[in-house]
């Protein structure tokens, strides 16, 4: 990845990779609800502290990198316990 950029596609495989072995580990019982939420809540809070991590903690720049706004973003962090 000469660009710089994720392959999407790299991290669709991880994610289903993943998922998957969720499933397996199941073996057989009924998927918990509220997966949509679950599976969000464990990317977010990675994404935002790598982001934040990567621009020294500016928040303005991490909301900028992130395609939000900084209030959206100090919401997150407060939910994910990110101070």
């Amino acid at each position: 990845m000469s660009d710089g950029l994720v392959n999407e596609n790299d991290m669709a495989r991880h994610v289903r990779k993943t998922l998957k072995e969720y499933f397996r580990d199941l073996d057989g019982e009924k998927p918990c609800c509220g997966m949509y939420d679950m599976v969000m809540d464990c990317v977010e809070k990675p994404l935002l502290e790598m982001v934040l991590e990567h621009v020294g903690g500016n928040q303005t720049h991490a909301a900028e990198m992130l395609g939000i706004n900084r209030n959206t973003l100090r919401k997150k962090m407060q939910q994910h316990g990110i101070l």
